[in-house]
């Protein structure tokens, strides 16, 4: 198993690596007795993946040689939470370098599973695109693990494949290939893409690796078959009938802590004061930070809105993440005490125990940035959102989980948005009042599809969508490794 080096793919990696450990084990035929699952990357991200394993998993960890300094990128830029959005694309070209190497890995292993008994199946990442077609030539069957919903990756390829936003000059348009989708506005394109011409760094990495995912013998998406069937659908299709499994949702198991247990502690005893169904969520994943001018007008809805709140804040665009920030220096004059003299309010630096957060019974709604991850885990506890996308797919499934699945109002759109602290008041006041109709509609909706998906993960007499799906995969994977 071979993830991108971002958080928000080594993450769903480990995770799907965990369940389908568990699944080789739990296996009522020979096949888990020979069944190794590795898991391939850099050197520094297998640090991060180890404390992601528990101590008794036989998970192998496989490092690549790569030095990020010889690409330009800082001495620790391995990963895109430690690099500023600007770089992003530096990481996506230097990751072809791996490419050598990882043929290497894959000739040695195959030369130690001479056997004649043993094969290998490969689980690639989108964004290495060039992994199917090295297993391709080396004769092993591999997959697109996508931490990515269907329908936010659909549209994302198609945009990159045909870049329709510049054959009109009209604000809305249709994807070429996924008109099914529903009209797509230019302000949902993040900069990159808007500004794409078809000869710029992006594009010019997404001509590179999009051709290669036809080389890939079948996709699976951390998705649930009834929430994502346009997406699921459209892959069936592009795709000339390869498999295509829904297996989500892929989270880590309860318990896998990555913060501070003080930070987890606090959090809790404050969630525990508070009524049922009576606090926001804020937090725009590990990735994203909105501008010193949006805090300022977040900040100011949070204080005039009068709902209880947790907010986790990373220091704002163009201030190095990595480094302490002092929250005062980005914040209205007087707001933590006040917040905290109140105790309305929870502001937290960078990290907070999310999955905790979203299942306690007193919050309400998450306000989030629309990452996939984060989008699963407040529908797995039936918690509603607020969408500000800021990058990538995000814009896409926020247009999923408000249009399609009805369970979200958009707040904001992107980082250069022109938003205000009374429009965010108005947004929060739709979705949390008692009284608003259209609140009790989401809320409502939100539980109705908690439901769903957690029906795709049983597993028992009648098994849930996923179950099933991660389930073909397996035995599509052990049919290859008897007929090699």
């Amino acid at each position: 198993m071979f993830p991108f080096m971002g958080q928000g793919h080594i993450i769903p990696f480990v995770a799907l690596a965990l369940r389908l450990e568990k699944l080789t084990m739990n296996r009522d035929d020979d096949n888990h007795l020979d069944t190794t699952i590795s898991i391939v990357n850099t050197p520094l991200n297998i640090p991060r993946i180890r404390s992601n394993l528990p101590p008794k998993s036989s998970i192998r960890l496989i490092e690549l040689p790569f030095n990020s300094s010889d690409h330009g990128l800082p001495h620790d830029g391995e990963n895109f939470e430690s690099l500023p959005y600007s770089l992003v694309i530096t990481l996506l070209e230097a990751s072809r370098t791996l490419r050598e190497p990882f043929r290497d890995m894959m000739t040695k292993i195959l030369k130690e599973e001479n056997d004649g008994e043993s094969s290998v199946m490969v689980i690639g990442d989108f964004f290495l695109g060039w992994i199917g077609e090295v297993c391709k030539e080396i004769g092993v069957s591999s997959a697109i693990f996508s931490a990515s919903g269907a329908f936010g990756l659909g549209c994302y390829r198609s945009v990159w494949l045909n870049l329709p936003h510049k054959q009109t000059t009209q604000d809305r348009f249709l994807l070429h290939d996924f008109q099914e989708a529903g009209e797509i506005e230019k302000t949902q394109l993040n900069y990159f893409m808007l500004e794409a011409d078809g000869s710029d760094d992006w594009s010019v990495f997404m001509k590179k690796n999009l051709p290669g995912w036809s080389d890939f013998d079948g996709f699976l998406f951390n998705t649930v078959a009834e929430i994502d069937q346009i997406g699921l659908s459209y892959f069936r299709r592009i795709t000339g009938g390869k498999p295509v499994w829904a297996v989500g949702p892929v989270l880590l198991p309860p318990g896998e802590k990555t913060g501070s247990r003080s930070t987890e502690e606090a959090v809790k005893a404050w969630l525990d004061s508070k009524p049922d169904h009576s606090v926001l969520y804020v937090c725009f994943g590990s990735m994203n930070s909105i501008s010193q001018t949006h805090m300022l007008e977040l900040a100011k809805a949070l204080e005039s809105c009068e709902k209880n709140f947790i907010w986790v804040v990373r220091p704002p665009t163009g201030v190095d993440v990595n480094k302490e920030f002092d929250l005062e220096e980005f914040l209205p004059e007087g707001f933590e005490e006040r917040i905290e003299r109140s105790r309305r309010g929870v502001i937290v630096k960078k990290w907070a125990p999310q999955v905790d957060i979203l299942s306690h019974k007193a919050t309400c709604v998450f306000l989030s940035h629309c990452g996939w991850n984060s989008i699963l885990e407040s529908l797995s506890h039936g918690v509603p959102l607020l969408g500000w996308p800021m990058a990538g797919e995000q814009f896409f499934n926020s247009m999923l989980v408000e249009k399609h699945i009805g369970v979200s109002v958009e707040v904001a759109r992107g980082k250069r948005c022109d938003i205000k602290c009374d429009e965010i008041v108005a947004k929060i006041r739709l979705v949390m009042d008692e009284e608003s109709g259209v609140g009790r509609e989401i809320r409502k909706k939100a539980k109705e599809v908690r439901e769903l998906v957690r029906g795709a993960m049983e597993d028992g007499v009648t098994n849930g969508s996923s179950v099933i799906g991660l389930q073909e995969f397996l035995n599509h994977a052990m049919v290859k490794k008897v007929n090699n």
